[in-house]
């Protein structure tokens, strides 16, 4: 055997053909699992396919670094130094967006240290608990809450105008921000608000366009079920 051969096979000889083939085909099934999970599970309107894709390459990269790893312990701290410079700057909308990162990681770990049937039946588990809790709506809050941001004439004074407006329209109202827009000509006040089951939004705009005089006024509903 020809010299270059042989020191290939010394450096690839705590794994097989075989044992990288499982791997890899074994992770990407899985995460293609995990990605359909979280294509019918998402909510919101921040839904990408190349989040999605990524996902299931992502698994696949990291079980070929747990190959190339192995049990060398220089090896894993090389890599750790390699991937140090590595920098994202991507902000991640959705908190479950990022557990179903760490599941794809997760899953490239086992698949690439070979414990196949751990990758397989944790996939399954928390996959089904993901779809369980999706099914019934767990951990569901009723209340809903909205932004309300309405803008006035700098200058004059409509905070008592403006309690008496909320304590009208809603259960529940905080002021947050004040704002001062068009070179000061204006003031944004922004409030949380927790409407009252008979308000209408259409009905509130109404009420505080009159009350300001026509300024604008804008009302978020469902703005924490959805991404903005």
């Amino acid at each position: 055997m020809p010299p270059f051969l042989q020191e290939f096979e010394d450096l690839s000889g705590t794994f097989t053909v075989v044992d990288v083939v499982l791997a890899m085909v074994l992770s990407f099934a899985l995460c293609t699992v995990v990605g359909l999970v979280y294509k019918a599970t998402h909510r919101g309107i921040s839904y990408t396919q190349s989040y999605v894709q990524t996902l299931v390459f992502m698994g696949m990269i990291v079980a070929l670094v747990m190959l190339i790893v192995g049990s060398n312990i220089a090896r894993a701290f090389a890599l750790v130094g390699a991937l140090s410079i590595i920098r994202f700057r991507n902000a991640v909308k959705e908190t479950r967006d990022v557990g179903f990162i760490f599941l794809a990681m997760a899953i490239g770990m086992a698949t690439g240290t070979r414990f196949y049937t751990l990758a397989i039946v944790a996939t399954a588990a928390i996959s089904g608990a993901i779809l369980l809790m999706e099914r019934l709506d767990w951990f569901k809050v009723n209340l809903q809450s909205q932004v309300l941001k309405v803008q006035v004439p700098s200058g004059e004074d409509f905070s008592k105008a403006m309690d008496d407006a909320l304590l009208r329209f809603t259960d529940h109202s905080e002021l947050v921000s004040l704002e001062s827009v068009r070179a000061g000509a204006l003031t944004e006040m922004t409030y949380t608000a927790r409407l009252k089951p008979s308000t209408k939004p259409a009905e509130v705009i109404q009420a505080f366009r009159e009350l300001t005089g026509g300024q604008k006024v804008t009302l978020l509903t469902g703005y924490d079920r959805t991404d903005l």
